[in-house]
């Protein structure tokens, strides 16, 4: 038997990404502040792990953490252990979304004390994803895992939001992205902060492969034409050849 394509979009995500991002590190931004970057997927085998994310934490001592973010999400489980390390924290959070805040990067921004997203980022949010093998049995109870999951999300985001339970619902059953001013407007960012190259958020999202997601926004599909540069090659070379020719 082959797997359905389906089950194995979190593995796909993972490993499609896998180099992609710049991982994990901190850095003093200030007396009192500590800047800490998550640029790639939340993953323990392919990306930034929990384990990884705790121990850096737990050598933070200013009273504010300004946590950057561009990730196309990953393993839920690990951004909420992430989130657990993020609340136990005495700092101050404040979630910056670079670029992309994703699936479980958007949850992820949830143990934050507030957030911020880069005009031109994009905000995402799903139901849970996994693969399974297994019988009937194994494979209902992984049905009412993944359940169980969407309900604790769901009411993560009323929380955060101020939304109603149905309406998060739906936003997870459709795959809903988000653009900086929506996501605002829906409740799951605070405020926005204005960049001096609008695209430059989009440029850094567009590192990530988003294939295995099913309706990501057409300006993170894009890739910059490639300039057709033959005409002035041709010119160059015909200039080096009359230079040639004239000594």
């Amino acid at each position: 038997m082959t797997m359905p394509q389906m089950t194995r979009k979190l593995l796909n995500l993972a490993q499609d990404n896998r180099g992609k991002g710049s991982g994990l590190r901190a850095e003093a931004t200030g007396t009192d502040t500590t800047t800490l970057y998550v640029y790639d997927v939340i993953d323990a085998f392919w990306g930034v792990s929990a384990a990884d994310f705790a121990r850096e934490l737990a050598a933070i001592t200013t009273p504010k953490v300004r946590l950057r973010i561009n990730s196309p999400g990953g393993d839920v489980f690990e951004a909420r252990a992430m989130m657990t390390a993020i609340r136990e924290h005495p700092a101050e959070f404040t979630a910056s979304i670079d670029a992309l805040a994703a699936s479980a990067a958007a949850v992820l921004t949830l143990g934050c004390d507030s957030t911020e997203i880069a005009e031109g980022g994009f905000y995402m949010i799903h139901r849970a994803w996994t693969f399974a093998m297994g019988n009937a049995a194994d494979l209902t109870a992984t049905a009412t895992l993944l359940s169980k999951i969407d309900d604790v999300m769901t009411d993560d985001f009323v929380a955060k939001s101020g939304r109603s339970a149905e309406e998060i619902k739906a936003w997870l059953e459709a795959e809903t992205w988000f653009n900086a001013a929506e996501a605002i407007d829906a409740g799951f960012v605070d405020r926005m902060t204005i960049v001096p190259d609008k695209a430059a958020a989009k440029a850094q999202a567009n590192v990530f492969n988003l294939s295995a997601f099913a309706n990501v926004p057409k300006a993170l599909t894009e890739r910059p034409r490639e300039m057709d540069t033959s005409a002035r090659d041709r010119a160059v070379a015909r200039l080096a050849l009359y230079d040639r020719m004239a000594a």
